[in-house]
Formats: C-alpha cells, sequence, structure tokens
C-alpha cells in the first residue's frame, strides 16, 4: 500500500538516519562523503523537502549500502516521496504569508501521517469540525483582503480532510473547545446555529470525543493559545505538536515540547465538562443562535416591509 509522500518522506528520513548511525557517521562525516551540507542530510533525515533520487543513493553508498529487500522499500520510498499530496490541489496558486498562512498545506500533509489528534480551540473551532459556511467565514476574518477563489480553496481543502474521520481506521479525535467559542458569532448567528448541529453530529461518531471547557473553570495554562497535539506512527518519525498564531505556525517536535502540551491538554481536558454537558452545552448555544437567526430575520423582514 502507498503511503502519501510526507509519510513516505519522514520514513525514508528515519531509515538514512537508521543507517548513518549503524555506520558510525557524524552528519558533518556523511556531508563530506557526498559533497553536500550537513543541513541538507539533516532536512532528509527529517523528511522536508522533496528527495532526489541520485543523493539518496550517494548516502547510501557512503553508509555502507543496501541490498534486496532493504534496497527495495528505500526505492519505493524515493519514489512515494516524490509524488504529488492529495493536498496540493488545493493550495496551488495561493499566496504565502509568514505570518498568517506560511505554508497552506504542512498542516493537512502533518493530519495524513497521524493516527490521532488532540487539540484545545481557543478562538475558532478545528478545522476538522467546522462547516464550509463557517470555515468560510473564519479563514475570511483571518485573511482579509485576499481574494474569494483563495478563500474558497482553502475551505474545500478543509472539506477534503473531514474524510478523515470517517476513513478505515478513522483518524481518533479529542478536542476540548473553550466555551467562547460556542458562544463566539463567527459567521453570524445563522452559520453558528448550522455548525454547532454538525458539531453534535460529529460527536457522536465513536472515535470523536469532544469536551467544551466552560467559562466557570476559570483561566487554565492553555489559554495560552490553541494547539493540536499529532500522534504519528513510530515508522513515520516523532510526534508533532502544531501551534499557530500571529508570528506565523510552528510544528515542534521535542521531547520537552510534547511532554509539555501533553501535561496542559490533559489539564484542560480534566477541567472541561463531561461528554453529556458538554453535548448539552453545544445544543443550548446552538439553541441561543439559532433563535438569534430567527429574531435577526424578523427584523430584516420588518425593514423590508416597511
Amino acid at each position: 500500500m502507498e503511503q502519501e509522500p510526507t509519510g513516505a518522506r519522514r520514513r525514508l528520513g528515519a531509515e538514512l538516519r537508521r543507517l548513518r548511525v549503524n555506520a558510525g557517521l557524524k552528519l558533518e562525516d556523511a556531508a563530506a562523503g557526498v559533497g553536500c551540507s550537513a543541513s541538507k542530510i539533516s532536512r532528509l533525515e527529517n523528511g522536508k523537502g522533496v528527495p532526489r533520487p541520485a543523493d539518496v543513493a550517494a548516502l547510501v553508498e557512503v553508509y555502507g549500502g543496501v541490498a534486496g529487500v532493504e534496497a527495495e522499500m528505500l526505492e519505493r520510498l524515493v519514489t512515494e516521496s516524490r509524488t504529488r499530496g492529495w493536498w496540493e490541489p488545493f493550495t496551488e496558486g495561493l499566496r504565502t504569508d509568514p505570518h498568517f498562512l506560511p505554508s497552506p498545506g504542512r498542516y493537512a500533509a502533518a493530519e495524513t501521517d497521524a493516527t490521532a489528534v488532540a487539540a484545545f480551540d481557543l478562538t475558532v473551532l478545528h478545522g476538522l469540525l467546522q462547516t464550509p459556511a463557517y470555515a468560510h467565514a473564519a479563514l475570511r476574518a483571518r485573511l482579509p483582503g485576499r481574494p474569494d477563489w483563495e478563500i474558497d480553496q482553502l475551505v474545500r481543502l478543509r472539506g477534503r480532510r473531514h474524510e478523515a474521520l470517517t476513513a478505515t481506521p478513522p483518524l481518533v479525535l479529542d478536542v476540548v473547545v473553550d466555551e467562547a467559542v460556542l458562544v463566539r458569532a463567527t459567521g453570524g448567528p445563522a452559520v453558528m446555529a448550522e455548525q454547532l448541529d454538525r458539531l453534535l453530529t460529529l460527536s457522536e461518531l465513536p472515535d470523536v470525543t469532544l469536551r467544551v471547557l466552560p467559562f466557570g473553570a476559570g483561566p487554565q495554562r492553555a489559554h495560552a493559545g490553541r494547539f493540536a497535539i499529532l500522534t504519528v506512527p513510530d515508522a513515520l518519525g516523532p510526534d508533532v505538536v502544531h501551534t499557530e498564531g500571529h508570528a506565523g505556525e510552528s510544528f515542534l517536535e521535542s521531547p520537552a515540547d510534547l511532554r509539555t502540551y501533553r501535561e496542559v491538554f490533559d489539564e484542560v481536558r480534566a477541567a472541561a465538562l463531561d461528554e453529556d454537558a458538554s453535548r448539552a452545552a453545544v445544543a443550548n448555544h446552538r439553541d441561543a443562535h439559532r433563535a438569534a437567526a430567527v429574531e435577526a430575520s424578523s427584523e430584516r423582514d420588518v425593514r423590508t416591509s416597511s
């Protein structure tokens, strides 16, 4: 079975690192052996960039060579690493921005490799949970001035990501949502009513866990900002923490960072409502938005008829 290119790149990188270590070579030694920089080899080992077959072959030769099944595996990984990811058609032509859209497909690529995501949402719902209308409003607020076609393309990308929740096997999603996200009228009350209705439906999926952090829980360490912890199979590399803010997005892989964010997630999860109470809270806010939408519609009708 073929892997997505990011998974293949991370697996290839892990194999190249293993071969180098087994050969007793440091990055600098390997770089000298093939005539390139140590940073280039480091990027290959970390699954970043598209590997050139000639570069991989040169490294393997420096490491003592491989044969048989191992050689076939490396050849397959190189081939799969050079294919296009499913997300790339959705990101073609998008203008990047170092602060708000640094790498449009990178998170989708990382999420594709993951088997589970644990997320805390502070301002808007996680992309895996968003309806098209909600996603459009959230993206428009984050990317003002962008042409409609770019926003539409990013909305379609988020929609395609949703398939992971019902795939075989499905992506396991454990999310804690700050109550402010449920109150904030992203896109207006009608959009919010539809979004929260969808959230209730998704919360019934066997591999989706939804908890709401109520206002009454008070401030938490998690309030420093939204984050997602992606659990990745060992063969594809380390787990990843994704964060984003005004300075752009970060992908953290160090054991210390992972340990800290897991502690923070466990804390905020423990402070949140249980699943049944969380669904009740979502339903209450949905009903409030629905009532606000009806009232707004009635007011428009009155203005139109007067």
